[in-house]
């Protein structure tokens, strides 16, 4: 799944999560069939409104823009669309522009 609003990243948190729960697992102290899971943002695709214990990632501060990178690891179109309100093309130095009162 290729999400372009995550507010996380789910494989740290689940491993922290998992090693901290192991012992409960291991000792049977939770029932075997416990569903955990974690939704990376607030459209919730993780099947969190079906899990045992469920956890929802959500942004709390604007995110920061690293003009140098940007060009180089994702499509600047698709980067617009995926928050329109806020982010504009900048043409001049070819990357984009975030609008933060708007995030």
């Amino acid at each position: 799944v290729h999400c372009h609003s995550s507010a996380t990243d789910a494989s740290g948190l689940v491993k922290c999560i998992m090693d901290e729960l192991a012992p409960y697992f291991s000792e049977k102290r939770l029932p075997g069939k416990t569903r955990i899971s974690l939704a990376c943002c607030l459209n919730m695709c993780g099947a969190v409104h079906c899990s045992d214990i469920s956890l929802v990632g959500v942004h709390r501060l604007p995110p920061k823009i690293q003009h140098e990178r940007v060009s180089k690891v994702c499509e600047v179109p698709t980067l617009i669309a995926s928050c329109p309100t806020a982010i504009r093309p900048n043409p001049k130095e070819k990357a984009s522009s975030s609008t933060t009162e708007r995030c």
